[in-house]
């Protein structure tokens, strides 16, 4: 499945909106980890990389944020989170970075695989020399 935007169930009464998640049904990985990012506006020094192996859906619980895909070409793709009831689906191998965010952005992500330092890329030219 190609880098795209989920839409997540939007229940919506008097008394407020809710949203929610089931496996398998709206992501299409099991889920291994869970983790939030908060206060990425301070973080001046965003940096890209990608995963061997892990998938990851990224959603804006709060705020706002832009999950940028460049492709080994050189072009790139924003994708602009800014809505808790959607969430970006990246796929293993896919270089990205995070940046715009808003200073009450807290980014959701969940991940496919347990955290592995050895499963990350951080170094573009290496990113280019494993996908190609």
């Amino acid at each position: 499945m190609p880098v795209k935007i989920l839409d997540f169930p939007k229940i919506v009464d008097p008394r407020g909106s809710l949203t929610f998640l089931q496996n398998p049904q709206f992501i299409p990985f099991e889920i291994h980890r869970v983790f939030w990012l908060l206060n990425e506006a301070e973080n001046k020094n965003s940096f890209g990389f990608a995963c061997e192996q892990v998938q990851f859906v990224i959603i804006a619980l709060n705020g706002s944020f832009d999950v940028v895909i460049a492709n080994i070409d050189g072009s790139t793709q924003k994708y602009s989170l800014n809505q808790s009831h959607q969430g970006l689906y990246v796929p293993a191998l896919t270089w990205m970075h995070v940046e715009n965010c808003s200073a009450d952005a807290i980014g959701l992500y969940l991940s496919s695989e347990k955290y592995n330092a050895d499963n990350y890329i951080t170094d573009f030219e290496t990113f280019k020399k494993v996908t190609v």
